[in-house]
């Protein structure tokens, strides 16, 4: 018989046990889902603060995709190539990307994408690469690219303002934006070739 005491370590942040296993340990004892929001609490928060700008914004986030992962804990199965922290930060980056377009809806912002957006994505004919899979593949792969690269496709394409607007917001030349959303074009068709992988 395990007492509580063999469960939780006095000193959780060195809690050798792996994500999985304290994920399917904290079905019983819900006291182990502390170790995992201790591991991922930091991380989590800056990747959704990329998204979605916003510190507190992304914190409220974050609290979301715990209860989310918690909720789901006994339907998490590991296989090859998906461990708990890529099921974990498939949650985080679709709940992001789902709060961003509600911030956009909020404030009378558009959030559709372009034609010139869809021709970024590779083309995936397979049913479960649906419109909304296929945003959270656009976030995920924004919050992998470097900030002025994923900002200048953010702004120009997303929320939908003239390059001329975003040379001047960061005073610099519209060469400038043009070349980085160039860049951001390239670097986004790698990322989001290898997530589709």
């Amino acid at each position: 018989m395990l007492l509580q005491d063999d469960i939780v370590p006095e000193n959780p942040e060195n809690d050798p046990r792996t994500d999985e296993e304290l994920l399917t340990l904290s079905i019983v004892e819900p006291k182990l889902y502390g170790i995992l929001m201790d591991r991922y609490q930091a991380p989590f928060v800056r990747k959704a603060e990329r998204i979605l700008q916003s510190r507190d914004e992304a914190e409220d986030v974050v609290q979301e995709v715990f209860t989310k992962i918690y909720m789901n804990a006994a339907k998490f199965r590991p296989v090859e190539g998906a461990s708990f922290k890529s099921w974990a930060y498939k949650i985080l980056m679709h709940t992001a990307f789902t709060k961003y377009k509600k911030i956009k809806r909020e404030r009378g912002v558009r959030v559709e994408f372009e034609p010139e957006s869809f021709e970024l994505v590779p083309d995936l004919k397979d049913s479960f690469y649906e419109v909304t899979v296929m945003r959270d593949m656009v976030a995920t792969t924004l919050a992998q690219m470097p900030e002025k690269l994923a900002d200048a496709l953010r702004g120009h394409f997303l929320d939908d303002r003239p390059q001329k607007e975003l040379a001047d917001n960061d005073g610099v030349d519209v060469g400038v934006i043009k070349t980085r959303v160039l860049r951001a074009k390239k670097a986004f068709k790698k990322l989001s070739e290898s997530f589709a992988d």
